[in-house]
């Protein structure tokens, strides 16, 4: 595992918490940084700059790491989104009061862009203004989801958010929610040990990422090891929720690993040990 810097003193919390993530997901993948360039199409140096906190990695970055190493993308996306107006109001703190300076795009040079004319400025402005309304309602349902306390996937109620009249900015950005299925499959655990292993029959991954929201064999397996070990996943569904996660905690604690609620190799291990 990676023996990380640590992160800059400054550094919001908000934002904090999106490069911890990253980095125990690039941990838990076993991924180099070259090996991650690689897949996500972001450079090393990038990677180094992302996870290092030294630069905020843009939404198309997150969600490469989260394609790169399995992860369901929603909740990565919805801390960035936070991260990222954080990111924003320090940089303004920090540059207030200094004369405004034309920032090229990436990949442009200031003499490319050229002087900005006040018309420029002026639709400059409406547009960012418009960013940081969407941005500020968004953050408001994730606060609301998070303080009712529904799961940050799922999107709030238009309503709730906006104090009972709805709002077509939160609507808009909203996530169409995906249908549930008829009904979840049935899993029976048939626990073995094979070569000083345990097995229960409905899998033999031993480095499968498994975190909340994820479902299928993989993760019945795991729940029928929680069980088997004594501590109880809830339904054998081979659905990742919160009683499971809670199991994988106390695993872990027990173990000595990292209490992240994640399943990686080393949960694997002490699961099938």
């Amino acid at each position: 595992m990676s023996r990380w810097a640590a992160l800059p003193a400054e550094l919001d919390p908000r934002v904090r918490q999106l490069v911890v993530r990253l980095r125990r997901l690039k941990d838990h993948s076993g991924l180099s940084l070259r090996r991650l360039a690689a897949r996500t199409g972001y450079s090393q140096k990038s990677w180094e700059r992302y996870l290092g906190g030294r630069s905020l990695p843009p939404r198309e970055a997150v969600e490469a790491l989260a394609r790169a190493v399995d992860e369901e993308p929603t909740r990565l996306l919805a801390l960035h989104e936070v991260g990222a107006e954080a990111w924003r109001n320090g940089r303004r703190e920090a540059t207030a009061g200094e004369p405004e300076q034309l920032v090229a795009p990436e990949g442009l040079s200031a003499e490319t862009t050229g002087p900005r004319s006040p018309g420029r400025s002026l639709r400059v402005a409406l547009v960012a203004g418009a960013v940081a309304l969407v941005l500020a309602l968004s953050t408001a349902v994730l606060l609301v989801v998070r303080l009712s306390g529904g799961d940050p996937a799922q999107p709030a109620s238009p309503l709730l958010a906006t104090g009972g009249q709805s709002s077509p900015a939160v609507s808009a950005s909203m996530p169409p929610s995906a249908s549930a299925p008829p009904s979840a499959p049935a899993y029976t655990c048939r626990p073995e040990r094979v070569d000083g292993h345990w097995y229960a029959g409905l899998s033999r991954s031993r480095d499968a990422i498994l975190a909340g929201g994820h479902a299928g064999p993989e993760v019945a397996e795991a729940q029928c090891l929680l069980r088997r070990a004594g501590f109880s996943p809830g339904v054998i569904d081979g659905i990742f929720g919160p009683v499971t996660e809670r199991a994988v905690r106390q695993v872990q604690r027990r173990a000595g690993l990292v209490v992240d609620g994640i399943i990686g190799p080393h949960t694997w291990k002490a699961l099938r040990q």
